[in-house]
Formats: structure tokens, sequence, C-alpha cells
């Protein structure tokens, strides 16, 4: 294993291991990949970096593919989504891999007051606003890609321009979501927005991934750690309470690894149907911080997950019903997990929590690192 990622992987924090790290990744397209249902064309591209293949697309700035190796060097698509635009643009989509916002998560009623304005947003989720909303939330909306090269190497850019009042937010927002990766199986994900008028904005990446394949079964048998000592508790509604409760004695205790399936059980009768709940990360501050890390034992993989952000999103497919992905594999019930790296749900609402408003003048920069190895 390379030096730089046994820093990576071993360190509570990033540091200075890859932060100014080359990437020798190689970036090929735009390619076609269909159109959207109004006609829109969509495009395709690929990052190939060391022994990892990411493809994106740039309807919902998404990922559409990772092909990372097992501990035999034998590789597998570990994300899941559709062989098409139309499977992305229909029902049995659930926000597979693409980029969310303006406001990840729930916003209790779809409503907020801000600088003495009540808005409101769509109730996509009754009776909440989910994921920035309906019909021209970022997820759904055809970005502008181009291939770039950044300090930490060749990348893909993609960008959106939201204009005022779209699903219900104010202000002009201009954003961006850049994919750079490694030759070390890092995929760093950097997102960037500003605005003309103070608005809420919460970026994440909603990636479906099972490490034994997409599509290989449920996700029950994974291991995971979460560098988390505590939660937000929700409400029957899954909005926060305000309260940040410890992780310890509950089955949200994740501090050392245990297999998904090895207390989900006690969670299927709860308001969450199984583990969904925002995790307080230890340390995020500029630097990205370990957040998590999934191992597969049977295939040795591992994903381990670093973040700017405070908190971290652990879903485990509960609503996912054996719909048809990729090559027609059936994606069951707990049959992938989510980590999504996020401000916590509905803080738009919530005082003590970490702010998401985003001021004139002011540039919103979060940062996800994705390191697939095996071992």
């Amino acid at each position: 294993m390379p030096s730089r990622l046994v820093c990576l992987i071993s360190a509570v924090s990033l540091g200075s291991c890859l932060m100014n790290a080359a990437s020798a990744a190689e970036v090929s397209g735009p390619q076609p990949f269909g159109q959207t249902y109004e006609g829109t064309p969509v495009e395709r591209y690929t990052l190939t970096g060391g022994k990892v293949t990411v493809r994106l697309m740039n309807r919902g700035a998404t990922i559409t593919e990772v092909l990372a190796p097992d501990r035999a060097g034998a590789p597998a698509d570990i994300v899941l989504g559709f062989d098409d635009v139309a499977g992305y643009e229909s029902e049995a989509n659930q926000y597979f891999g693409c980029t969310v916002g303006r406001v990840c998560n729930r916003i209790a009623g779809g409503k907020f007051t801000l600088d003495g304005r009540q808005y409101q947003l769509a109730v996509n989720n009754e009776p909440n606003h989910l994921h920035g909303g309906g019909k021209r939330s970022f997820d759904k909306v055809v970005w502008q890609g181009e291939k770039l090269v950044t300090p930490r190497g060749t990348a893909v850019r993609f960008s959106y321009a939201s204009p005022d009042g779209e699903e219900g937010y104010p202000g002009n927002v201009k954003a961006t979501v850049t994919y750079i990766l490694g030759d070390d199986g890092a995929l760093w994900i950097e997102w960037e927005a500003m605005t003309d008028r103070p608005t809420p904005i919460n970026l994440t990446n909603h990636s479906y991934f099972n490490l034994a394949g997409a599509g290989s079964g449920t996700v029950l048998d994974h291991e995971v750690t979460m560098y988390a000592d505590s939660y937000t508790p929700v409400d029957t509604n899954l909005i926060p309470t305000g309260k940040i409760d410890p992780v310890a004695g509950t089955p949200l205790d994740f501090t050392s690894p245990k297999r998904i399936g090895e207390r989900i059980e006690q969670l299927t009768k709860t308001p969450t149907l199984g583990y969904d709940h925002n995790f307080v990360v230890r340390k995020a501050d500029k630097l990205p911080a370990a957040a998590a890390r999934v191992r597969e034992p049977k295939s040795g993989r591992t994903l381990t997950v670093f973040t700017t952000q405070p908190g971290i999103q652990f879903y485990t497919g509960n609503f996912l019903t054996g719909q048809p992905g990729k090559g027609g594999k059936p994606y069951i019930y707990r049959g992938a997990f989510c980590l999504e790296t996020q401000h916590f749900p509905d803080s738009v609402n919530q005082p003590t929590f970490p702010t998401v408003i985003v001021k004139p003048g002011e540039v919103y920069k979060q940062t996800c690192v994705y390191v697939f190895t095996a071992e």
C-alpha cells in the first residue's frame, strides 16, 4: 500500500498526507449518455486512477459507476445506478449517486424563516422537504461539465446556476462540484457555491454502496466504524429534536467495528426503519477528518470517508424495493448503504446547530473524500 494512503487511513484527519499530492489519474469524455425526457443531451466522463475507475454523469452531477478491486485484484462496480438516463429519471431512482441540493436531508414542513421572511419549499417527503425539492432540485438538472487540472490533479467539474426562487429558495446560486481521483484510490469531491442573497446551502453526494458489488444481496455483513460519539435524535417525522445524544449504549454505537445486521432489527419498528441517522463527526474543520469506515469481509474491499462537514448520515437502503438496476440486477431491501457527509438535518430551523446560511460575498466550500482499498 502506498505510504501516502497508509497515512490517510491511519490518521484521525487527513492532515497534510494528500493535501498537496499530485494525481496521476486520467480523464476521458465527455461521451453521449442519452437525453432527458425533455430532450436535453446528457454526457458521461470517466476518471481512471490506479486500480479505481469512476464514471460521472452531468445530469445531477452524478457518480454512475465505481469500479474497485477486491483483495485479489478483481474489480466490481460497487455503486447503485442504471444503464441509461431513463432509469435515472424513473421512480426507481432513489437519489442514486447524485449531488443533492440546495439543501440535503429534511427541512421540517418545508418551511424556514430568514431575515424576517418565511419561505415555503416543496413538500416532497410528506410532511417535509427532502434533498432540495421536487422538479428542479440539483439531482435532477443537467449541469455543465468540463475537464480541468486542479492543484490536486486531473478532474471533472460540474457547474450549475440555480435561479432565485428555484424550488422556493431565495437568491441566485452558482454551484460547482469537482471530482478528483488520485492514483491511490482516493476520490475527492469538492463543492463550492456563491449567492447574491442570504440562502441555505448544504450539499452532499448520495451514492449507494455495496462493497461486494452492486446488486449482490444485502449489506448486513458489512462491518462499519463511525468516528462519532454522538448523533442527532429525531421525532416521528425524522426531524431532529435539537438534542445531541451519545451513541453509547444504543444500536448506533459503531465506535468499534460492528456488522450492520448485528443490531439493525432493534430499529426496524422505529421511525427510521433501520439505520437512517445523522452522526456528529468527532472533528471536522478546514481539513477533512475521518468520519466512517466500512469493510466487506468476503471481498476485503473497504471504504473510508473523510469530510470537512460536522455530520454524516448513515442510511441502510430501508426503502429499496428490488427495483432492477444496472444489468437488470435487483436492488433489494437493505442492499446498499449511504454515507452522506453534511451539515445536520433541518439546521435552518435549529438555532443550536451549525448554520447552513450562506451570505453574499461568502464562498461555501466543503470536501468529502472516498478512499477505496482492499485488505
